[in-house]
């Protein structure tokens, strides 16, 4: 087979899908398949939204490359609306989330640098994700994506999520820090959802002590909570903020948004991406945005999300073994008692797509598109799913 070419990172479920339209996929028998996954909150706008593939269509008809060597305008129109909707002041577009916290990182460092700080230290959490590079997976509280790619990198230092008291011991102690990196929901981390006043919080003591607050919004930034961005819940604008997965609608595309002084640090040479913003993936982004507006998706995904919520804490309330069902807008998570990977089977069996994480939570972040009818079927689906995987004996 063609898939002996490839190398064995991934764990795939035994399904390919050949066609899509809104929250729907088709496999290579015809089946079709409700996507509660959103290619892991990638496909915002659902499988092949017509004004998505006539913008990227036209656009490849004219041009997709021509490199930062040039000035590229739908670049600049992009990174404007962005800065525009989210309150900072400049953009550096890339390929992927990973590479939007990496520049986040090195923004850190430098900044760090500039102050005298010889070894700069970021603070981040504990079941963190930020991504595979070097930095990243550093920066990523999970010993499982560490494992077998030590040394890791120097400066970092980590502490728990939602704890602010852990934050200011780090700063009595540690002078080097010159940053924290934090998820405004943690996704891969199990869908958790900190205190209303953990992110203004950090706000406050990052204004003391000088340093950037940098948010990775690469899951929870373009609409997943029902605002443009996650921060967009509390009374605070970060310094630094890193974009990816919904941005582009499937597109390979990611932004790291900076403001203030954070926003000048890069100078020409310190960094840089040779696909990073080219002309098709910022297409892409500016249609993203542009068909969320007109249709209405922030609001849309906290009526959904919250039709989804409701719907299974009244399915499952009582059931034994389901700890706890959280979400803000469409990222939703039911947390299990026990590991509970094997869902993903039996709901892909149902022709149902979701995807486990953190061992023992059901995550579902559909597209922002999905309707109501949508929902109550997702919900009919899945929670009957989940009171026979726990009715089985232990």
């Amino acid at each position: 087979m063609a898939m002996s070419y490839l190398m064995n990172t991934y764990a795939r479920q035994p399904v390919a899908f050949v066609r899509g339209e809104g929250v729907w996929l088709w496999d290579e028998a015809g089946d079709k398949y409700l996507d509660a996954l959103a290619g892991v909150a990638v496909n915002g706008l659902g499988h092949a939204h017509p004004r998505l593939a006539a913008a990227l269509c036209e656009q490849a008809r004219t041009l997709i490359h021509t490199s930062n060597i040039y000035e590229i305008r739908r670049q600049e129109q992009l990174a404007q609306r962005l800065c525009q909707i989210s309150g900072m002041d400049k953009a550096f577009f890339c390929n992927s989330g990973c590479e939007a916290n990496e520049a986040a990182i090195k923004l850190a460092r430098l900044y760090g640098h500039q102050k005298g700080i010889t070894t700069p230290t970021i603070i981040v959490m504990e079941k963190a994700f930020h991504g595979r590079t070097m930095a990243t997976l550093t920066a990523t509280g999970s010993r499982k994506v560490q494992a077998g790619f030590e040394p890791l990198l120097m400066g970092f230092a980590r502490v728990p999520y939602n704890d602010v008291e852990a934050v200011r011991q780090v700063a009595e102690h540690n002078h080097d820090v010159v940053a924290i990196l934090v998820e405004p929901v943690q996704g891969e981390g199990g869908i958790k959802i900190p205190d209303a006043e953990y992110l203004l919080a950090l706000r406050k003591i990052c204004d003391d002590k000088g340093w950037l607050l940098m948010l990775d919004e690469v899951q929870t930034g373009i609409g997943r909570t029902g605002t443009w961005f996650g921060f967009q819940h509390s009374d605070l604008l970060p310094d630094v903020m890193a974009l990816a997965k919904g941005l582009g609608s499937g597109m390979p595309i990611g932004a790291c948004l900076a403001r203030g002084a954070a926003a000048d640090v890069f100078k020409p040479g310190n960094h840089g991406s040779t696909f990073g913003g080219n002309l098709l993936a910022c297409t892409a982004g500016l249609t993203t945005l542009q068909v969320m507006e007109d249709e209405g998706l922030l609001a849309n995904a906290t009526r959904i999300g919250g039709e989804i919520l409701s719907g299974l804490r009244q399915e499952l309330d009582g059931v034994a073994g389901v700890k706890q069902i959280r979400g803000l807008g469409m990222m939703i998570g039911i947390e299990l008692d026990r590991p509970c990977g094997e869902l993903v089977k039996l709901a892909l069996a149902q022709r149902l797509l979701i995807n486990v994480t953190a061992d023992n939570v059901v995550r579902l972040v559909p597209p922002l598109v999905m309707n109501s009818a949508e929902a109550a079927q997702l919900v009919a689906v899945l929670a009957p799913l989940v009171r026979s995987f726990l009715g089985r004996a232990v």
